[in-house]
């Protein structure tokens, strides 16, 4: 945890404190002009603004009464759809924030929007990737708190792998690579984080017919215990799923098997409706939070 205690807690499993969310007006879900794009965003039929919301309120209620202190991103120019997947612009730290650089170029002013966040939260800025690096923060994942595995896809390039190891290694974290499958190709949504998820400090949430045989074998090395998704459930983005700490889940409800296998291995699964809001556009529990302290 920083010293000011507003950010930091290297760790995908620490109870979640505080998070930064992007309600589905902010990003213009509401608007006609943002709205007829859903095509070229990639979303699965047009948005139902309405339904958005309410399953966006009852995901900020969710994570209310798990604790954690939630702020809605404010609004501003250039913003797509896809703003509401928050998780993905920025990576903090326990010493401050990469602003990293979007895969997708509809999402290129994200970055720059989380930068002004930051920057009235009183939380350091470490450094920017810069083109030709792309790196999303959906590809990230800290495997422990000195460790961090890239995916290295369509959303993740090696220049930009390369530029967070630059920016983190001095600062004590290892940076591990790691393949990512063609899956539905470029345009499609495939994040690291479509394919794993840690639950706590010894489990892990995975798709395992979609993960590379390195990652799996990195995994057991240091001794993950590995639950697999019902396979049926890969697109209602079982594998996207949000610890809270405390063996606490939030997943979505339309995933009835992996989560009842959740629930089978003694988590917690609190499940709120993702229909709209995350299965349409591609992104689960965690694409929709950007947490910034945990601990």
């Amino acid at each position: 945890m920083s010293a000011n205690g507003g950010f930091g807690g290297q760790s995908m499993v620490a109870p979640l404190r505080r998070v930064l969310v992007c309600p589905p007006a902010t990003a213009g879900w509401g608007r006609r002009d943002q709205a007829e794009r859903w095509r070229e965003l990639g979303y699965l039929h047009p948005p139902d603004a309405g339904v958005a919301e309410q399953q966006h309120q009852a995901l900020r209620k969710a994570l209310q009464g798990a604790g954690a202190e939630v702020i809605c991103l404010e609004p501003g120019n250039n913003l797509s759809l896809d703003t509401v997947y928050v998780h993905d612009p920025s990576f903090p730290t326990n010493q401050g924030a990469l602003l990293l650089r979007m895969g997708k170029s509809c999402r290129e002013a994200e970055p720059k929007h989380h930068r002004t966040f930051y920057e009235q939260q009183g939380i350091p800025l470490l450094g920017e990737i810069q083109p030709p690096g792309t790196v999303e923060a959906g590809d990230m994942v800290w495997l422990d708190d000195s460790t961090v595995l890239i995916g290295r896809g369509y959303r993740t390039n090696l220049s930009g792998i390369e530029q967070v190891r630059a920016l983190l290694g001095p600062r004590g974290a290892e940076v591990l690579s790691a393949p990512l499958p063609h899956g539905g190709g470029p345009q499609t949504c495939l994040h690291l984080m479509s394919l794993l998820s840690r639950l706590d400090e010894r489990t892990v949430l995975v798709d395992l017919a979609w993960l590379a045989v390195e990652t799996v074998e990195l995994l057991q090395e240091r001794g993950y215990r590995l639950i697999e998704i019902e396979a049926a459930e890969r697109a209602s983005l079982a594998c996207n799923v949000l610890s809270l700490g405390n063996g606490k889940l939030l997943a979505f409800a339309e995933n009835l098997k992996t989560n009842d296998r959740l629930r089978s291995h003694a988590f917690e699964v609190v499940a709120v409706p993702g229909s709209e809001m995350g299965i349409n556009g591609g992104g689960g529990p965690t694409c929709l939070t950007r947490p910034l302290l945990r601990g």
